[in-house]
């Protein structure tokens, strides 16, 4: 009898352990389909006004998708596949259809010290091919560290160009010294030109083009389609990935406050707040290493309608931000297990498409 309890007692206890290791859920072919199979890195990627995609992927290939086929646009500049760095965003310009610009952001090793920095290009595209290229900035100096480049790109809704740039593994060095690039969030005019009322334009050696600093490496930014708020996300170290509202000349804190520690375990500092800098509005902890977002306006998603997209590469799953206003009341974890999410993007038709690194550009079902 006693042989039997213990027989029933470790079936049991198997089922449990079993129907435990079952319960990781993965994504169902029913909540998504491939649109754009066999990519690598999908960097970022935009869509053309014939509904076609221009695709980055990291490794320094930018691609053309028409009509189920993939074409490589020839003519990219020097680019520096270096670690985090490579081949990275992509935008549109908001006139695109009158003008052809397209912007990018890219690891350049143009300067004279070795290694590379993340620069904004913007150019045209004719027979396959870039043209009119126009290097509109370039951090520096140049380093050999491999990561922290940011990088993505957006207009907002009166024609300025931002794009940020991570701190390059100096947190101690760049971030909170406005003389040097890194850890920043910059705004420029489409052409590269520095608006004269940027928050520092006149303040002795600074870098003109910074909009905010104290940023750590963002990899996530949009514009709020109701109020036309910058909204950013970026990497925290271990633990303290961050979703913040930019606003001109404010202070994020990196690395004088922050909510995670060191990879090590050991503190960064012993703050989460100080006076004079911005709070996050969320933050996640344990680090989900955040990458792309976008938020949802389209009514083919009624129950989602202006919720906010996040992708995790840590732990591969996009994160259904449910919003009030500048606060995130809860999440619920959508394509899990699928990969590495890096680029999210609302397409022309209104559906929610997400870059999943060694798969491709999925596109987001709605519920039944």
């Amino acid at each position: 009898m006693k042989s039997s309890y213990s027989f029933i007692l470790i079936f049991c206890l198997f089922s449990v352990i079993s129907c435990g290791q079952d319960k990781k859920k993965i994504a169902s072919k029913e909540t998504y389909q491939v649109v754009v199979p066999d990519l690598n890195i999908p960097w970022g990627f935009a869509f053309l006004p014939d509904n076609s995609m221009l695709i980055t992927e990291k490794k320094g290939e930018l691609i053309h998708f028409i009509d189920g086929k993939k074409t490589l646009i020839e003519g990219l500049p020097e680019i520096e596949v270096l670690g985090q760095g490579g081949l990275m965003d992509i935008e549109l310009h908001p006139d695109y259809k009158d003008n052809g610009w397209i912007y990018i952001s890219y690891a350049s090793p143009e300067g004279e010290k070795e290694g590379c920095n993340t620069a904004i290009m913007r150019a045209k595209i004719e027979n396959n091919q870039l043209i009119n290229k126009e290097l509109l900035y370039k951090a520096s100096p140049n380093t050999t560290t491999s990561y922290h480049f940011g990088s993505r790109i957006i207009f907002d809704n009166k024609g300025y160009l931002y794009f940020t740039i991570g701190d390059r593994g100096e947190k101690d060095i760049n971030p909170q010294d406005l003389t040097k690039d890194g850890g920043k969030v910059y705004r420029l005019y489409d052409d590269g030109r520095i608006p004269e009322d940027n928050p520092f334009y006149n303040t002795p050696n600074a870098k003109k083009a910074i909009y905010t600093y104290g940023n750590r490496n963002p990899q996530g930014m949009k514009i709020h389609p109701k109020n036309g708020e910058i909204w950013t996300h970026e990497h925290g170290p271990k633990g303290g990935d961050e979703i913040n509202i930019i606003n001109s000349g404010k202070n994020y804190g990196w690395p004088k406050v922050s909510y995670g520690v060191n990879y090590v375990g050991t503190k960064i500092t012993d703050y989460t707040e100080l006076p004079g800098m911005e709070s996050p509005i969320h933050y996640w902890v344990p680090s989900i290493a955040p990458s792309g977002m976008a938020f949802i306006s389209s009514d083919i998603y009624p129950e989602w309608k202006g919720n906010l997209l996040v992708g995790s590469l840590k732990f591969q799953y996009v994160s259904r931000c449910i919003l009030k206003e500048d606060k995130v009341l809860s999440e619920e974890k959508l394509l899990e297990g699928l990969g590495r999410v890096r680029s999210i993007e609302q397409g022309l038709d209104g559906y929610m498409y997400v870059g999943v690194e060694n798969l491709g550009i999925v596109k987001l079902l709605p519920e039944k």
